[in-house]
């Protein structure tokens, strides 16, 4: 079982969400990411224009880790866009460009080139 103290740390800019995802996204916390990004999103209602997931320190995601992402951008408010941030060369990165979400959603290696997308 993957346990995480703090899954998601938002920051509040306007018009944009930050979140740190958690060190491990598998089937064993996907289910529960979910909520809690969308209620983060969902707190800047119709002024969200960027939702950026911070996977950085993320060491290990699966299938479930895209399908969250996926989840999530298919259920943002209209207008509003997910960019991710990950490391190019670790596990997360390499995951999302096997699995093609890379030419879905934008993935920058740096957090302030994301959230000034």
């Amino acid at each position: 079982m993957t346990f995480f103290t703090n899954p998601t740390e938002p920051r509040d800019l306007p018009g944009r969400v930050h979140l740190t995802m958690p060190a491990e996204i598998d089937f064993c916390n996907a289910a529960e990411l979910l909520p809690l990004v969308l209620s983060a999103a969902g707190a800047q209602g119709d002024r969200l224009e960027v939702l950026v997931l911070d996977l950085r320190t993320t060491s290990f995601m699966d299938s479930q880790g895209v399908r969250l992402v996926n989840d999530v951008r298919h259920r943002l408010p209209p207008g509003a866009v997910v960019r991710l941030v990950a490391r190019p060369e670790g596990v997360t990165g390499r995951v999302l460009e096997l699995t093609g979400l890379r030419r879905d959603v934008p993935v920058y290696d740096d957090l302030a080139e994301a959230l000034a997308s």
